[in-house]
């Protein structure tokens, strides 16, 4: 208890120290009689003064006087503020960041007026900030890199107009394509270049494709031949392939690009033990050997697997076992160079389908894409048929890119199935001579 005590009367001293060497130290400041506010024009006087941590009849501190002045600068409402004493008087000079008057574009012909405002967050009768101009700068840059022109610079220009407002006009240089000059693989041995070059979306430039966009460098276009350059090597036996790395290499000039591939391809396997297992009541394994398109000693497939996955999962739904998932367990044996797979039928959770969104669809109809959806709002979910539906809406042939997932809905038994799509560029040309 006497401890305990003593602890607190250490605590009341060291408080009145502090406390006392805080007065002293306001006593050595003199007090303001006044704080004036400079300069304001559209923003009133007592809205600046909110943002002051000083006031008439404070101490004059100038550690005040500086958070006062960091307030006033992260509002983005002034482009200079200072703050100095005038005898007992606190003066605060403002001077406003203008409003933007209009936005405007010059030189771009590629990219309409539309695409690059939506861009923007800068927009007509907002504050303008030197800071937002150079983010917008980078943001338009981005959507030139993204439709392959890598070259493209953008210059923005202010015209000073009366009342303290601005014309914002940014000059564009839309440069030419960016293209793909040459692509390269580094570490295989089972396939040669020509033949992996088929298998990616993006080609080497050549004058036969002026209509296609494929021989232009897109960042996402890339990751997708990370994938396709997977699933060919998965599909013909090398379970342990994997892309080291995709490298992208810019010329000085800006205009085209190096790809260079390493990839790490290990050894080939085969098939080994295939197998069926099954924790659900009444259903035996013997009544799905017939979907199997597996056998052993045949070259590991990846795909067949995922086929066979689809084929048991369709077999089940047609059965009456709407919540069944077929999970394949892969076991990898690399001395004997052999994969061996079991196929496990477990019951599922029982979830339904509450909403599908459709998102990025610009040309094409709704419809179209649900008409490929193996899903529908009230159905059962089903993950392979989600993947099946990903892939049938791929073979279309509209879309660069398709990302289908679920995500919870409105209650625990449900989920909200979310497609987006981004649309590719089409073209056509014929040439006749009679």
């Amino acid at each position: 208890m006497l401890h305990r005590l003593g602890q607190i009367i250490v605590f009341a001293v060291l408080a009145a120290l502090m406390f006392g060497a805080a007065s002293a130290r306001a006593q050595n400041y003199p007090i303001a009689s006044d704080v004036r506010i400079e300069g304001a024009q559209r923003i009133e006087p007592e809205t600046v003064r909110t943002y002051l941590s000083i006031h008439p009849g404070d101490p004059i501190d100038p550690e005040v006087l500086d958070r006062s002045l960091k307030s006033l600068f992260a509002t983005g409402l002034f482009a200079d503020v200072t703050i100095r004493q005038e005898g007992t008087a606190v003066v605060v000079r403002v001077v406003e960041n203008p409003i933007i008057n209009r936005i405007a574009f010059e030189g771009n012909s590629k990219l309409t007026k539309d695409a690059l405002n939506n861009e923007i967050q800068l927009k007509p009768r907002k504050v303008f900030t030197r800071a937002q101009v150079q983010s917008d700068v980078q943001r338009i840059l981005d959507l030139y890199r993204r439709s392959g022109r890598f070259a493209a610079t953008v210059e923005p220009k202010i015209i000073q107009l009366p009342q303290n407002r601005v014309d914002l006009v940014f000059e564009i240089n839309e440069g030419s394509v960016t293209e793909i000059r040459r692509i390269t693989f580094v570490g295989n041995r089972a396939f040669s270049d020509s033949e992996l070059r088929g298998v990616i979306q993006t080609k080497e430039s050549t004058w036969y494709r002026i209509l296609s966009s494929s021989d232009s460098y897109d960042p996402d276009r890339l990751t997708f031949d990370r994938e396709l350059l997977r699933r060919h090597y998965l599909a013909n036996g090398y379970a342990d392939f994997r892309v080291v790395s995709a490298v992208a290499e810019l010329t000085p000039d800006y205009s085209g690009f190096f790809l260079t591939f390493t990839l790490e391809e290990g050894d080939r396997y085969k098939f080994g033990k295939v197998d069926i297992e099954s924790s659900v009541r009444d259903l035996k394994p013997e009544k799905l050997q017939e979907f199997l398109s597996i056998k052993e000693g045949d070259w590991y497939d990846a795909e067949a697997v995922d086929s066979t996955v689809t084929k048991m999962s369709d077999a089940l739904g047609s059965l009456g076992y709407a919540f069944v998932e077929v999970r394949p367990q892969v076991k990898r044996n690399r001395e004997a160079k052999t994969v061996d797979v079991t196929f496990n039928v477990q019951e599922g959770p029982r979830v339904y389908v509450d909403r599908i969104n459709i998102s990025g669809n610009v040309r094409t109809a709704d419809k179209v894409i649900r008409r490929e959806m193996q899903l529908a709002e009230g159905d059962a979910f089903s993950t392979a048929k989600m993947r099946r539906s990903r892939q049938r809406i791929r073979n279309l042939g509209f879309f660069d890119r398709v990302d289908i997932n679920n995500v919870p809905g409105s209650a625990p038994d449900r989920t909200t199935v979310n497609v987006a799509v981004r649309e590719r560029s089409t073209g056509e040309i014929s040439f006749g001579a009679g």
